[in-house]
């Protein structure tokens, strides 16, 4: 995993900081999609990346895509930071400004997420690395109080990311078919998402 290459994210301004009680300090900071392409590219065309579907991009199609993103003011990509390097990415949506919307019924106050878990630091496994990056990840979301129920969509395949969201305390809904994908919907109300913050973590 040393040789993916890492973006210097030293002079860029975190949108949050939280800290997880015995995990560490995680940083969100906007993707750039000049200069993180080659983490974007590394990440995202990785056989373990396979449900976040864009296995078989290119560099250029990666480099539309987050262009793209970065153009929109009702989608945004993030980069996780810990210990100074890049563990996660991170996009937010506004599900009826999503495909997704057309998918289930959405309540005032949704705010869709996906999230792509980085290899661990060194290659090496540490400890609550998903649940921590998610936990940090959550708390950000709360910022903005009309955020009233976080929702989520992972590839229904995808066993290892639902379980990690039922951990945390998502609640799963039905299967739905996408274009892209068959995919099973999760939702984390306001006051669930605040106890689970607030269980493992302090400002």
């Amino acid at each position: 995993m040393s040789s993916i290459p890492s973006p210097d994210l030293s002079d860029r301004t975190p949108v949050h900081r939280h800290h997880v009680d015995g995990f560490g300090e995680v940083r969100l900071v906007p993707v750039d999609p000049d200069a993180d392409l080659d983490l974007l590219y590394a990440w995202v065309t990785e056989e373990r990346a396979k449900f976040w579907g864009m296995n078989g991009y290119t560099r250029e199609e990666v480099h539309e895509t987050y262009t793209f993103l970065d153009g929109l003011t009702t989608h945004h990509a993030f980069l996780a930071v810990l210990g100074g390097r890049p563990a996660a990415l991170f996009q937010t949506y506004e599900p009826e400004a999503d495909p997704l919307g057309e998918c289930y019924d959405v309540r005032p106050g949704d705010y869709g997420v996906h999230l792509l878990i980085g290899p661990a630091h060194g290659g090496q496994p540490v400890a609550n690395f998903s649940s921590g990056l998610i936990i940090a990840l959550i708390d950000y979301i709360l910022t903005d109080p009309g955020r009233r129920r976080i929702v989520v969509e992972p590839d229904a395949r995808n066993e290892r990311a639902i379980e990690r969201l039922r951990r945390v305390g998502f609640v799963l809904g039905p299967e739905i078919d996408k274009p892209e994908k068959r995919a099973r919907l999760a939702f984390l109300e306001r006051a669930d998402a605040e106890a689970a913050v607030k269980a493992v973590s302090h400002r």
